[in-house]
């Protein structure tokens, strides 16, 4: 007993000296000033001003002489020089689009859930002065900690994975080729921003910028998210909000492609109820995905891998408190921040640029072209299929899920009241999620 109070009291007394060591050490190194050495300082330093001089002095802190007063020189959070037109005008038409955005996420439903963050964002990046895109502001540690490092559209895809069946598609396995058509669009996309950029000499890109615009065309947000912070940086915030915006357009884009390309005999083909998946195939088929992706795509593993992992815990049903947190908290949570770090990328002198706009047209050229696609396979293999197949459900070959299948759905049962595709289109839906990550892949890997 006595012993163990001796050690106990030289542990104390160690404790003690090691404080007062540290202690003086500081000391040394930092020589505090007293108060009234502070006070004389402030004296020194401070000039006396009137009341209209304080005005003065105020004013010239405010977001409206930022604006109305812009200087040379000023440069934004990530040491880039700001034009005197990003400072002023710039900054007033992006509030008027973050605006417009904000119209569309509430009034209209455009894909609130991601287009709202994303605006709000950049509302907040782009007010004058305080400067919260830099590394030590708010939305550049967000950007930093899950947009740069591509980390934030993994958990997303996570999340997707948690919510997705692939029973229709595992029930008719022919509708992947639909999925695998409809990303035409992408590389289609991929060649006319080469083109757009080659002789029209209106645009810039280099061919990594036109591999990361041309994602759009599979209408998939994180994936063109993950690709574009990867090899077009500069270009992320025009390329999230034409994904997004396109993917909210669905149901005024596609209709009048699918109906264009359909006559109305095809539009009415009922499909018949596909047979039962068990529960063993459900559960086989996202480690065949990732195990053929380990052996012919790597580079594609890291979304293939989140998605994977996401529909194996729903499917294994023995971690479903896994499962329903990757399905609601943590993709809620991620998407907040993955709003915000988009959001920072629209600022005025990085958005209000000819590649914006040019990126906005090619984008909806690829989407439309993706549609079209999904839609002429669907055509041509119910010409040769035993089985009739509704060239609808091609159209829901792009990576919008579920809004695509919907869509698909909803344009049949108006040409034939009853005739439900949305289960036959998912098979298609679904398959262009992974399509277009694969595709990714493809893009990232040329690029090594």
């Amino acid at each position: 007993m006595k012993l163990k109070q001796l050690l106990l009291s030289l542990l104390f007394v160690f404790a003690l000296c090691t404080n007062a060591a540290i202690a003086n050490e500081h000391a040394g190194a930092t020589e505090f000033k007293t108060q009234a050495e502070l006070i004389a300082e402030e004296q020194a330093n401070y000039k006396a001003k009137s009341v209209v001089g304080l005005v003065e002095s105020f004013f010239e802190t405010t977001g409206i002489n930022a604006i109305v007063n812009p200087k040379e020189g000023v440069k934004n959070g990530q040491g880039a020089e700001i034009s005197l037109f990003a400072q002023s005008w710039g900054r007033v038409i992006m509030f008027l689009l973050i605006f417009v955005l904000f119209y569309l996420a509430i009034a209209k439903g455009f894909e609130p859930l991601l287009l709202l963050p994303i605006a709000f964002g950049g509302l907040l990046a782009n007010i004058p002065v305080a400067n919260m895109s830099g590394p030590e502001g708010m939305l550049g540690i967000i950007y930093g900690m899950g947009i740069q490092n591509e980390f934030f559209p993994l958990l997303i895809f996570m999340g997707v994975g948690a919510m997705t069946d692939f029973g229709p598609l595992l029930a008719n396995p022919k509708t992947a080729l639909l999925g695998g058509a409809a990303q035409f669009g992408i590389f289609g996309s991929l060649v006319g921003a080469a083109a757009l950029s080659q002789y029209t000499g209106v645009v810039d890109f280099t061919m990594k910028q036109c591999s990361a615009i041309s994602i759009i065309g599979g209408a998939d947000g994180p994936t063109s998210i993950f690709i574009a912070s990867a090899l077009a940086p500069e270009m992320l915030g025009a390329i999230a909000v034409a994904a997004y915006s396109y993917m909210a357009l669905v149901p005024v884009i596609q209709p009048p492609i699918m109906r264009a390309l359909t006559t109305k005999e095809e539009r009415q083909i009922v499909m018949k109820t596909t047979r039962k998946v068990n529960k063993l195939e459900k559960l086989i088929f996202p480690l065949v995905v990732i195990m053929m992706i380990a052996l012919v795509l790597p580079d594609a593993s890291p979304l293939m891998g989140a998605f994977a992992f996401g529909n194996f815990a729903k499917e294994s049903g023995v971690v479903d408190r896994l499962s329903n947190e990757m399905q609601n908290s943590l993709i809620n949570v991620v998407t907040i921040f993955l709003g915000f770090g988009v959001g920072m990328t629209l600022q005025a002198d990085k958005f209000l640029v000819a590649e914006s706009l040019g990126i906005m047209v090619i984008g909806l050229l690829a989407f439309s072209a993706g549609t079209a696609a999904g839609v002429l396979m669907a055509k041509l293999m119910n010409k040769f299929s035993k089985e009739p197949i509704n060239p609808l459900i091609g159209a829901a070959g792009v990576s919008a899920v579920p809004m695509a299948a919907r869509v698909a759905s909803k344009v049949g049962s108006e040409e034939k009241p009853g005739n439900i595709l949305l289960m036959h289109a998912m098979g298609p839906n679904v398959a262009g999620v992974i399509g277009s990550a694969v595709a990714a892949g493809v893009l990232l890997s040329i690029f090594k």
